[in-house]
Parts: C-alpha cells; structure tokens; sequence
C-alpha cells in the first residue's frame, strides 16, 4: 500500500511541478504582486495536501504588511508550509538553487539566494530583501543556516536580520514542530546523508505526518532601558524564543487550526 500510495502521490506532483515552471516561465512575470501570492499559497497548499502534510496554524501570523519570518530549519518542507500561510520570498543558501524541481521552483517564486563564499553576499541578499518589503511582501529567513532534526536549535547568523531592522519592518519567530501520528517527530527531517528523492521517498510513502506553524509575537526592538536593539540582540531574542516553543512536548489537535482561506 505505502509503494502505491508514493508512485500515486509521485505522479501527482510531478504533473503539478511541470504545470508551475510552465506558470513560471511563462505567466509569472506578467502578474501582479498579489496574483503572484494566490497562486504560491494555492500551489503550496495543494502540494501540502496532496502529499499528505497536515499543516496547523497556531498564534496570529501577520498577513497584511511586510514582515521578516525568522524560523528554525527541519525540512525542505519548511518553504512549502510557511508559502501555504502566506506566500513568501525565502532567503536560502545558494546551493538549494541547484536541486532538481525544488530549486527551480523556489527560484521561480522568487527566492533570495545567497551565496557566502561571494564577498558582497551579504549586502546583495539584503538589497532584495529590501526591495520585497518595500513591495509590502513577506520574506522568510532560516539562520541556522542549515537543517536540524527539530528538537533544538543551531545558533543563529544574525547578518540578515539588518535589512529588516534598518526599515523597521516587524520581525516575526516561527517555530515548526514537526509531528508524525500524533507525537512529535524528526520522520521528515532532511539532515545527514540523505538525498532529496530519499527524503521525498520517506514523505511521499508515509500517512500521518503534520507541521505545526507557531507563530510567536514579535521581537520587541528596545531594552528596558529604550534603547534601540542591534541585531545580535534580535537574533538572540527569537533564538530564544523558537528554543522554548521546539522544546514543549505536542499541543493537543485542537491548539491548532488549519491554514487560512486563500484570498
């Protein structure tokens, strides 16, 4: 059944995976900013749904002004989960650029790539970060900088959290906690040796498997004192606030709350 299921499951995406780089290649730059985000949620909501991905919402994600999501790093399935939310432009390594299917297509939907062996990656990443939020858009951030099995947290590269500072645009923890059947897992994590189809092959096989998205406040930008948080201080305040919520034990089903309608 599980064999069935991943050649069915396969089969789907495959067709919807040509179906978005012809969209891309094709209609993407001719659409607007907000027709651009209704297709991303909808590819990734159906996505999520067709390889069986329960996704559940939890705090208040801000979905109507420019915002910078910093979230720990499990899965290639963070992007899609946090694109089924609210459609997001993620700043990624640049070696993700050059995976099969998944690199093209997070090119396409305009992620932001950076390279750090590049002298001026940092100052180019973070003028299209600038640009995106000045497009009033949400850009997604994963300073860890590499993948986990989601149960603690790496330290963070706090480099990219300047752009959002410097145009005072909000900045957002959110933790993904990983759960499969019921209790939390690392089944999905994309760590090791693994190769992306091995991991897929897990994903794709299985039933059961569901990421909660907690949402938490927003880091607050002064001390107690008023001054005006650097961005070392950002970075260890949602590191310490993604920390608490990975380490806490399953929410109950009900904690949580499927997507938001896609408008």
């Amino acid at each position: 059944m599980s064999l069935l299921r991943y050649i069915v499951r396969l089969a789907i995406v495959a067709v919807m995976v040509v179906l978005g780089l012809l969209i891309i290649a094709t209609v993407f730059p001719f659409l607007g900013v907000k027709t651009r985000a209704w297709a991303n949620r909808t590819w990734s909501r159906t996505l999520m749904a067709v390889i069986g991905v329960k996704v559940l919402v939890r705090g208040q994600p801000c979905l109507d002004a420019p915002v910078l999501w910093i979230a720990n790093h499990v899965s290639w399935l963070d992007i899609y989960v946090l694109n089924s939310v609210r459609a997001t432009s993620f700043v990624a390594k640049a070696e993700i650029r050059r995976w099969p299917v998944i690199g093209w297509l997070v090119a396409g939907a305009g992620t932001v790539f950076i390279d750090r062996k590049q002298r001026q990656a940092v100052q180019t990443a973070s003028q299209a970060m600038r640009e995106r939020f000045a497009r009033g858009e949400a850009v997604g951030l994963f300073p860890e900088g590499t993948t986990s099995p989601g149960f603690d947290l790496r330290p963070f590269h706090s480099s990219l959290f300047e752009p959002a500072r410097h145009v005072e645009v909000m900045i957002q923890p959110v933790a993904l906690r990983f759960l499969y059947r019921g209790q939390r897992s690392d089944y999905a994590a994309f760590v090791g040796e693994q190769t992306l189809m091995g991991n897929a092959w897990k994903v794709f096989r299985t039933t059961g498997l569901a990421v909660e998205a907690v949402f938490l406040p927003p880091l607050q930008r002064h001390d107690d004192q008023g001054k005006v948080l650097d961005r070392g201080a950002l970075s260890a305040q949602a590191h310490r606030a993604i920390l608490a919520e990975i380490r806490e034990p399953a929410h109950a089903p009900a904690a949580g709350q499927d997507v938001p309608p896609v408008s």
